[in-house]
């Protein structure tokens, strides 16, 4: 049986309800699931102090369970980046621990492979997916088969549809990225992974089109995305449109971004603040082929 401890890394968890469904859940798929006590701390919007949150993570690190599941992100892993003892970190990584999350978890993620190059997946987080109640939708069937085939180290590959026009690309890299707004974020930090060469995935939350297309294209005009074989855009969820305008849209930010930039760029990778998410093994090096509208991610 997998040991899977669920932790509190950034914004409090209030939702006890939640919690206990999806230990139920992660239970009922095999899983030895153990609640780390950061799930009940607090302190503001944090799920304790900071002191109390890298206490948390290193807790987690020395136990090296075979999964660490965050519970929720929100926010809070931004204030501990410099003080993290990534070495601890990736010492349970090579133990076998696979840290398993999305949204702040990028911080985590992206600070881990920067300072040590080791790899994590950007995946559900216990609340926020498996704990969702059945009267809104439940635990989506997709993401529930696809994060235990790839905690059982089954799964190989991912596919999805994009629209017409990469029929026939091929690319090869070393995969990484995540929430958009925490990869800006990172820019220009110790924390930044130097990929070159790579394949960047993107997704983020309550943010209209036109933010969007700003913090895409900083990261063009910083030269990150040229220095990528290609970039795939998850969902971009819960923004509300403005009277202003006037029939911009997402696929208007996109088509601008593709007007500037010549790295292939691929919409429909099912990632991002939505029920619906495939797991992407950060730091992999992965292969990417384009069939018609059919995109195969394989590692």
């Amino acid at each position: 049986m997998s040991r899977l401890i669920i932790f509190a890394p950034s914004g409090v968890e209030l939702r006890s309800a939640a919690l206990k469904l999806a230990r139920q859940r992660l239970t009922a798929m095999g899983f030895e699931v153990t609640l780390d006590p950061s799930v009940r701390a607090r302190q503001q919007r944090f799920a304790g102090s900071d002191e109390q949150r890298l206490e948390a993570l290193y807790r987690v690190a020395d136990a090296a369970p075979d999964v660490a599941l965050a519970c929720r992100g929100g926010y809070g892993l931004t204030r501990l980046l410099d003080r993290v003892d990534w070495p601890r970190l990736a010492r349970s990584v090579e133990a076998g621990t696979r840290w398993v999350g999305y949204s702040d978890l990028t911080a985590l993620q992206l600070g881990l492979l920067a300072h040590t190059g080791a790899t994590s997946w950007h995946g559900p987080m216990a609340c926020d997916d498996f704990g969702r109640p059945d009267d809104a939708g439940g635990i989506d069937e997709v993401t529930r088969d696809c994060f235990a085939e790839a905690m059982s180290g089954e799964l190989e590959a991912v596919g999805f549809r994009t629209e017409a026009g990469f029929d026939g690309l091929e690319a090869s890299g070393r995969l990484w990225g995540g929430n958009l707004t925490l990869v800006q974020s990172l820019l220009g930090t110790p924390h930044w992974p130097r990929i070159r060469g790579g394949i960047l995935f993107l997704e983020d939350v309550s943010e209209h089109p036109y933010r969007v297309e700003r913090m895409l294209l900083q990261l063009h005009q910083a030269g990150v995305l040229a220095r990528q074989k290609a970039v795939l855009l998850g969902a971009f969820s819960d923004w509300r449109a403005s009277p202003m305008d006037r029939g911009y849209t997402l696929k208007s930010a996109i088509a601008h971004l593709r007007s500037v930039c010549a790295t292939p760029i691929l919409s429909g990778l099912p990632f991002g603040h939505v029920p619906t998410k495939v797991m992407l093994p950060v730091g992999v090096r992965v292969q990417l082929v384009v069939q018609g509208r059919d995109v195969l991610l394989g590692w």
